[in-house]
């Protein structure tokens, strides 16, 4: 099969948070975290327009550990050793509006709210986030964005400078 033919069927192997905790014991590899909701239309169009995308799919899949979370779900999170449960999570309201989870607060802007999708990145130590970017991103958009976090320049360098000699791929 071409390799254009494999990369047309190239996904997203999305984990949950418990997941990433047992593969950073076999393989150190930054988080990218997707908070999205069952009810949001940015988020939905986040999925199918840009994460099924061959070429993000296999730049995630590469360089991070793409995990999703419903930041109105019923996920049980156990971070940093701390134990996080919507405890006003409604069944009944799987796919509508919910509580918000409290590990949601997590990836909030800070000095501001959380809104749907955002997009955050962690360090594989999952001791730090680097940042949450809020809003739907097309590939070409996000392109950047992965590989400043991805190839780790964002450790020596600023996006601004990073983007002075970033030569986009994905047009």
């Amino acid at each position: 099969m071409a390799a254009s033919s494999l990369r047309a069927q190239t996904k997203v192997q999305w984990y949950k948070f418990s997941e990433v905790q047992k593969l950073q014991k076999k393989q150190q590899k930054p988080i990218f975290v997707d908070v999205y909701t069952n009810w949001c239309g940015p988020c939905k169009m986040l999925d199918a327009q840009t994460f099924g995308d061959a070429r993000v799919a296999e730049y995630l899949n590469k360089h991070f550990y793409p995990v999703k979370f419903n930041a109105e779900g019923n996920d049980t999170i156990v971070f940093q050793g701390k134990v996080y449960i919507n405890e006003n999570y409604d069944p009944s309201r799987a796919y509508s509006r919910n509580a918000t989870h409290p590990f949601a607060g997590y990836f909030a802007v800070q000095g501001g709210g959380l809104a749907y999708p955002t997009t955050a990145y962690m360090d594989a130590d999952l001791k730090h986030l680097v940042q949450p970017i809020q809003g739907f991103l097309t590939p070409q958009y996000i392109e950047p964005i992965l590989k400043y976090f991805g190839s780790k320049a964002y450790l020596n360098k600023s996006f601004e400078d990073f983007m002075k000699d970033f030569k986009p791929e994905w047009n």
